[in-house]
Formats: C-alpha cells, sequence, structure tokens
C-alpha cells in the first residue's frame, strides 16, 4: 500500500487532515451552516469504506443538502477517518470514495460546499497516531477549521450526524442544536440534540433549515 501520509495533489492541510473546497458558491461572512457526517449519515456505512462501487446515499439525505442549497448557507462534510491511520486504505481511496459520495449527491441535485476528514487515531502509527487529535469528532477541530475558512456564525449552524460524538463536536463548536439519526431527543447546556427517526422528525429538520435561509436572507 503507498504511504497514506502522502499528498499526492490531494488538499491535504497537515498530514492527516483533508480540506477541500468543492465548487465556486461564494457566501457571505456570518453565514450559518449545515455540518454533516458522512458515512452513516450521508451514506450507508459499509465499515471503513474504501469501494466507490459500494456506496448508496442513505434515504432522504439529498433533500436535506438540496433544502441548505435552496437557503443559501453552506453544506460542509465533518467526517473521521481512522480507517487511513489504520493503515486499511489511504487518501487516495478516501479521494475515490468521497467523489462517488458527491457524485451520488449531484445526480439528485444536492451539492456540498465543503469536505474536511481527519485521519489520525491512537491506533494510527507515524504523523497519523494521536490519542485526542483535536481534529477528530469529537472535538470541535474540524468544525472551528471550516468557520475559520468560510468566516460562519456557529451559533446559528446545524449538525446532522448519526453518533453522539457528531453531537458533542457541534456542542463544544458552539452550536445550539443537531439531528442525531436514529436517536434520541436530548436538552444540555445551550444544546439541543433533536432526533431524527421518522417522517416528523425530518420535516423538522427541513424547517429548520428553511427557517436559517430566512433568516440569512435566502430567496
Amino acid at each position: 500500500m503507498a504511504d497514506p501520509t502522502t499528498s499526492g495533489g490531494y488538499p491535504l492541510a497537515e498530514p492527516g487532515l483533508w480540506v477541500e473546497q468543492v465548487g465556486s458558491r461564494v457566501f457571505a461572512a456570518g453565514s450559518p451552516a449545515l455540518f454533516l457526517d458522512r458515512d452513516g449519515t450521508i451514506n450507508v456505512d459499509t465499515g471503513y469504506p474504501d469501494d466507490p462501487a459500494e456506496m448508496v446515499l442513505r434515504a432522504d439525505i439529498a433533500e436535506v443538502i438540496a433544502a441548505a442549497n435552496r437557503a443559501g448557507i453552506p453544506v460542509i462534510i465533518v467526517t473521521n477517518q481512522s480507517g487511513i491511520a489504520r493503515g486499511y486504505f489511504g487518501w487516495g481511496d478516501f479521494a475515490a470514495v468521497n467523489g462517488r459520495v458527491l457524485e451520488l449527491l449531484r445526480a439528485d441535485s444536492a451539492f456540498v460546499d465543503m469536505v474536511l476528514a481527519c485521519a489520525y487515531h491512537e491506533a494510527g502509527s507515524g504523523p497519523l497516531a494521536a490519542a485526542d487529535h483535536p481534529m477528530r469528532k469529537p472535538n470541535p477541530g474540524m468544525l472551528l477549521e471550516a468557520a475559520s475558512r468560510l468566516r460562519l456564525d456557529l451559533r446559528r449552524s446545524l449538525i446532522v450526524g448519526d453518533k453522539e460524538a457528531d453531537m458533542e463536536a457541534g456542542q463544544r463548536a458552539g452550536l445550539s442544536q443537531g439531528w442525531l439519526v436514529d436517536g434520541q431527543a436530548a436538552v444540555g447546556p445551550g444544546f439541543t440534540i433533536r432526533p431524527w427517526c421518522d417522517r416528523a422528525d425530518f420535516d423538522g429538520l427541513l424547517a429548520a433549515i428553511a427557517a436559517l435561509g430566512a433568516v440569512s436572507g435566502a430567496s
């Protein structure tokens, strides 16, 4: 296997951090964002995905992303990818899989604006070995990095994910609410977790996204 830390022309801000601007949309300073986990949230989680042919979108996720596109707010993927640190696959495999996920979304008229991926993990070796890297969820580093680059209003932003780590990352980044796939509602200090289990939950998420667009002045 090729060295997983080799940049190979990939958008690596550091050996274990992928930061990719997708498309050319420009957003006003102070915009909120829709943050999404990838595996298990956007695509069906196959466990350390390294085969683009296996990628399948989860039901209704394209509609959620398209709603954010209509609202004029950036859509940002924040994904842990410890399989790279563990040596299961490299950045080239990640690029192929992620490209396929974005392709499937585009086919459903849903567009992502930025992708951040963290490969650091305590089980890694070399520069990717890190027990608690600030970029790895539940740490908020990827969200903070995106906010710095796009000048986002994190308090008004939303996160959707399938793990408690996604919700914790959102809370620690200063977001006020998140949607937990197949999860349970919970209210904590300054942060509300809302479940995404049924059609009513889905409709609530779409309404929250539309409301952000209305406040941000999207037409």
